[in-house]
């Protein structure tokens, strides 16, 4: 029965999302209690605690980190549908804190500076987002970072994680550089 539910919830999420989850039907075929324990985890935070902008782009900082383009796609596309504007998007995507807008260049900084382990500038950040937002935003904040590289850092290391691929807003493709790794 987990099987068939699971295996409905991932027909579902292709369809809505036009996604290739192949790498999720590999990790339901050899072990449907740890793909349902896994999703679970990453479905559990409340994206209500902080402003939307701020979560999609901790969240696309976060996913461009380990991956380039499909996850980073699906991400960009939910973030669409619960009504972030399209040129924040694209802004996020290319960088561009002055026309991403303050509240999701606050989190953009913060998810950088947190994901480089920079915690000289990610201190006063993580105060800031404390002040304007209060804690439970700080922890909603962090638990996307941690659950935007959760898929695709599993699709890698599956073996999935094989191409490269644009990212589209609203019909257009938005230029974007996968973000390095810390060194």
């Amino acid at each position: 029965m987990l099987k068939t539910m699971l295996r409905r919830w991932i027909d579902k999420f292709e369809r809505t999302w036009k996604y290739d989850a192949s790498y999720m039907r590999y990790v339901l075929e050899q072990s449907p209690g740890s793909l349902f324990k896994f999703s679970m985890g990453t479905q559990a935070m409340d994206r209500t605690a902080a402003p939307m902008e701020a979560i999609v782009a901790a969240g696309v900082v976060s996913s461009l980190r380990e991956d380039c383009g499909p996850c980073t796609q699906v991400g960009i596309d939910i973030a669409a549908a619960n009504g972030v504007k399209p040129e924040v998007l694209r802004a996020i995507l290319a960088g561009d804190e002055g026309a991403m807008g303050e509240t999701a260049a606050l989190a953009y900084r913060f998810a950088r500076a947190s994901l480089d382990r920079d915690m000289e500038a990610a201190d006063p950040l993580r105060d800031e987002i404390v002040r304007r937002w209060g804690e439970k935003a700080l922890v909603a904040i962090g638990l996307t970072l941690v659950a935007s590289r959760m898929y695709p850092t599993l699709k890698y290391a599956l073996g999935f994680g094989k191409t490269c691929s644009k990212v589209v807003v609203a019909g257009e493709t938005a230029p974007f550089t996968p973000l390095a790794k810390a060194a």
